[in-house]
C-alpha cells in the first residue's frame, strides 16, 4: 500500500473556488434559488416497488459532551426524541409499527435501548423494537432495516433513530479484576477467599479499561487515520481549516435563520433553562484555528480539534411509512426514500473513504448522475476526510484502482454541498447523525426547490453508506 499512497500524493489539487464562494455567500437567496439542470429523470417512482416516504424527523439539540445532558442516560435522550416525534406527527403510539434505534457505545443497563426508549415514550409494549449498531451510520442502518421490513410486507411503517451519550461512557474494571470478582461468587472457604484477596492487592488489577478509541482491527485511532488520509491526498492544513470554518459559518447562519427546525426543546432535570439549540456551532476565524496544535499525529499532523467533529450527546427519530398509509392518515410527507447502498473497504488505508465509494454506486443504481443531484449531504467526521473524499472522486487513478471505473467519477458542486453546516459544526452523536442527514437533505430540497438529494457517510471499520432522497410532490 505504500506505493499506492505515494501515487496518491501526485493527485492534482481539487478546485476549491466554489467552496470559498459558498463560504462567502453563506445562505444568500441566490444559493436557495432553483438551479436549472439537465435531468435524466423527473421521478424514481416505479410500479415494481413500493413508494416509501419520510413523514417527519426530529432530534434533540446536539450538545458537546459534559454539558447540560451530562447527568442523563442514553435512553433518556432517545425517549425525548421519540416523544417529540409522536407529538409532532400526531401518530397514535399504538400504530408505531416497529421501533429501530442505533447506538455505538452501549450502556450495559439498557442493551436493547430501542425497547427501553420506546416504553419510556409511551409506545405500547405490543410494538416490537430492536437496536442496531454500525458505527457512524447506525441510524442509517435503522432506516434501511425498516425499509426492508416494509418491502417484506411485515409492517407498513416504523420509527427509526439513534442516540449517543459521550458524557458517561462505560468504564470497566480490568479483566483481572473482573475475573477475581466472578471467582469470588464461587469461593466458599476462608482459604479460597484469602487467595482471591491477595490477588486484589496487585496494582495492575486496578487499572480500568476505557472504551476503545482505536479500530480493533488496526489499533489506530480514527483521527490518526484521517491525518494519514489527508497527507496521502495532499490536503493541506489550510484547506482543512477553511472547510471547517465553512461548516461552522453555514451552520451558524442556518441556526439563526431558523432552518434547523428538526431540533426539539428538551427539559433536563436539574437544568434551569430548557435546552433548545445545538451548542457546538462556533464560527471562528482562520487565525484562531491556525493556532491550534495537531491533535493526533504530533507535532506535524494537520488534523486538529478545530477541523474535527467533537464528542457529542444527542438523539434523533424519524417516522417512515408507505405512501399509501401516509395518504390514509392524512400526512404530507417530506420526501421519498429511494435507492440506498452500503460499501466496505480496507479499514487501514481507506477507513474514511465511504462517501467516495458509496455515492457513485447509489447514483448508478438509481440511474442518476451528479448533474441530477440538487442537494448533497455528507457526514463530516473530519475536514480532511471530506476533502480527501472529494479528491478521490476527482482522481482517475483512484477510480481505476479501487472503483472499477475507467476514469474519475467527478465531484459534487460545492454550491449544493452541506449548505446548512454538518457534523463538524452541528455535532456528531455517532448513532444519531444518519437521521439528521436524511432530514436535512429532505428539508433542503424543499427550501432550494430541488428534486433529488444524496446522503453519504463513512463509518468505523472501513464502512460507508449512501441514499437517494427524492422530494415529495408539493412538499
Amino acid at each position: 500500500m505504500k506505493s499506492e499512497m505515494a501515487a496518491m500524493m501526485k493527485l492534482r489539487t481539487a478546485n476549491f473556488r466554489q467552496l470559498q464562494h459558498s463560504l462567502g455567500n453563506g445562505l444568500k437567496a441566490e444559493q436557495l434559488a432553483c438551479a436549472q439542470f439537465s435531468r435524466g429523470k423527473t421521478t424514481l417512482s416505479s410500479p415494481s416497488r413500493k413508494n416509501i416516504v419520510l413523514v417527519d424527523a426530529v432530534r434533540t439539540p446536539f450538545l458537546q459532551s459534559g454539558t447540560q445532558y451530562k447527568n442523563l442516560m442514553p435512553h433518556d435522550l432517545q425517549r425525548e426524541a421519540n416523544k417529540a416525534l409522536l407529538k409532532r406527527t400526531g401518530l397514535d403510539p399504538a400504530d408505531a409499527g416497529y421501533i429501530i434505534n442505533g447506538i455505538v457505545i452501549q450502556e450495559v443497563k439498557t442493551s436493547n435501548i430501542a425497547r427501553e426508549a420506546a416504553l419510556g415514550a409511551g409506545i405500547p409494549d405490543s410494538v416490537p423494537s430492536h437496536t442496531v449498531t454500525m458505527a457512524c451510520i447506525s441510524s442509517n442502518q435503522a432506516i434501511t432495516t425498516g425499509i426492508g421490513y416494509i418491502n417484506s410486507g411485515m409492517i407498513e411503517n416504523f420509527i427509526a433513530g439513534g442516540t449517543e451519550f459521550m458524557s458517561d461512557v462505560p468504564i470497566r474494571h480490568s479483566r483481572k479484576m473482573r475475573s477475581i470478582m466472578l471467582q469470588s461468587t464461587k469461593a466458599k472457604t476462608a482459604g479460597q477467599k484469602f487467595a482471591l484477596f491477595s490477588k486484589v492487592l496487585s496494582p495492575s488489577v486496578w487499572n480500568p479499561e476505557l472504551p476503545a478509541v482505536a479500530e480493533f482491527s488496526t489499533n489506530e485511532t480514527m483521527g490518526h487515520s484521517a491525518d494519514r488520509l489527508a497527507a496521502a491526498f495532499e490536503v493541506s492544513r489550510q484547506e482543512q481549516d477553511e472547510y471547517a470554518l465553512r461548516s461552522h459559518t453555514l451552520a451558524g447562519k442556518a441556526q439563526q435563520a431558523g432552518l434547523l427546525d428538526d431540533v426539539i426543546p428538551v427539559k433536563v432535570p436539574g437544568v434551569s433553562e430548557t435546552v433548545a439549540q445545538d451548542n457546538g456551532i462556533r464560527p471562528s476565524n482562520m487565525e484562531k484555528m491556525g493556532s491550534l496544535k495537531a491533535a493526533f499525529v504530533k507535532p506535524h499532523g494537520t488534523v486538529t480539534a478545530a477541523n474535527s467533529s467533537f464528542l457529542t450527546d444527542g438523539a434523533s427519530a424519524c417516522l417512515v411509512m408507505t405512501e399509501e398509509k401516509a395518504k390514509r392518515l392524512g400526512y404530507k410527507p417530506m420526501a421519498y426514500l429511494r435507492d440506498f447502498t452500503y460499501v466496505a473497504m480496507d479499514p487501514k488505508d481507506q477507513l474514511l473513504l465511504g462517501p467516495a465509494r458509496s455515492m457513485p454506486k447509489v447514483l448508478d443504481q438509481a440511474g442518476l448522475t451528479l448533474k441530477d443531484v440538487d442537494v448533497f449531504e455528507f457526514h463530516e467526521a473530519f475536514a480532511g476526510q471530506i476533502l480527501a473524499n472529494l479528491k478521490a472522486l476527482d482522481s482517475d487513478w483512484y477510480a481505476q484502482n479501487y472503483m472499477g471505473r475507467s476514469s474519475k467519477y467527478g465531484t459534487p458542486d460545492m454550491s449544493k454541498f452541506n449548505l446548512w453546516g454538518g457534523s463538524l459544526s452541528i455535532g456528531h452523536p455517532f448513532a444519531a447523525t444518519g437521521v439528521r442527514l436524511v432530514q436535512t437533505a429532505a428539508k433542503r430540497l424543499q427550501k432550494e426547490d430541488g428534486q433529488f438529494a444524496v446522503v453519504a457517510a463513512c463509518a468505523a471499520g472501513g464502512l460507508g453508506h449512501a441514499m437517494v432522497v427524492e422530494r415529495y410532490p408539493g412538499a
